[in-house]
């Protein structure tokens, strides 16, 4: 009888749980099902929301956000800012890692402090106007670098990550690089790069997933040059264009332009991404 309590207790679980996953999964995917099914139907289809499916699919959606609304060129920015951003995350979060976790300075506890500190303050569009006139004196308005040096920023969490598992390296490998004549970084570049690979795939992850979707700063930054503007930007303001009423469903077509890469992204760097974390639990 005992047996059979705990058989039936078991099975009540996994009912639970994987009913729970299910309406998880739902949740999570609805949306992105319907907008990319949404893509293919006439404005009046989509907005009348009459049948899940469209009566006749439209791919003409797609052609007219290329040819009439240069979602090839924001599809490009966005592709650009996004690389450029991981490039510049991933270096400086990795060098910061490496001397936070590995060498040792005068005010590094300070240091240390201050970077806890600043996980915990969010400016957020208050810092929006002083970026923007700095980066207008420097000359870095009228290009994505500007923009990618600002999504760089504000790392913390990054650069935690990193120095963790910096400090997981044997220090003999330090030392035997230091005698055999390596410098800073030589040894940083050779011995500690290849180690962290793991931790540094995730940082570029998370680096290209900010960048893609990114919308205020972006909107901000590319005010003064249209031609600038990313993909989630231009997707939005076709809600504020003059046609705004009858675009709803070149919207969805753009929602689903921008969904391909980062599905591309995390598909490729699935392994990656297990691989960090499963590294990173037992490192921790």
């Amino acid at each position: 009888m005992k047996k059979k309590k705990i058989t039936v207790w078991w099975t009540v679980k996994a009912v639970i749980k994987w009913t729970f996953l299910v309406a998880m999964c739902v949740f999570t995917l609805y949306p992105v099902f319907y907008a990319v099914i949404g893509s293919f139907k006439t404005n009046a289809e989509l907005t009348l929301g009459n049948a899940l499916f469209p009566e006749q699919w439209h791919y003409e959606n797609y052609i007219y956000a290329f040819q009439q609304l240069d979602f090839g060129l924001y599809t490009f920015n966005s592709v650009a800012l996004a690389l450029l951003t991981v490039v510049l995350s991933v270096l400086t979060s990795s060098m910061a890692g490496y001397v936070i976790g590995r060498r040792q300075f005068v005010g590094k506890k300070l240091l240390t402090g201050m970077y806890l500190a600043s996980m915990f303050i969010s400016v957020g569009s208050v810092a929006l106007y002083p970026l923007y006139k700095l980066l207008n004196g420097l000359g870095l308005t009228s290009n994505l670098m500007g923009l990618a040096l600002i999504l760089t920023g504000g790392q913390v969490s990054n650069i935690f990550l990193i120095s963790g598992f910096a400090r997981s390296v044997p220090k003999e490998l330090d030392d035997a690089a230091t005698i055999d004549g390596a410098g800073v970084f030589r040894i940083y570049w050779q011995i500690i790069v290849p180690m962290i690979r793991p931790i540094l795939g995730i940082v570029a992850l998370f680096s290209f997933r900010t960048a893609w979707n990114e919308f205020i700063t972006a909107q901000v930054f590319t005010m003064s040059n249209p031609g600038l503007k990313t993909l989630s930007v231009a997707v939005a303001n076709l809600r504020y264009s003059s046609n705004a009423a009858a675009e709803w469903h070149i919207m969805a077509a753009g929602a689903s332009i921008a969904l391909i890469p980062i599905l591309i992204v995390y598909l490729f760097a699935n392994k990656q991404f297990i691989a960090g974390i499963t590294a990173g639990a037992v490192k921790g």
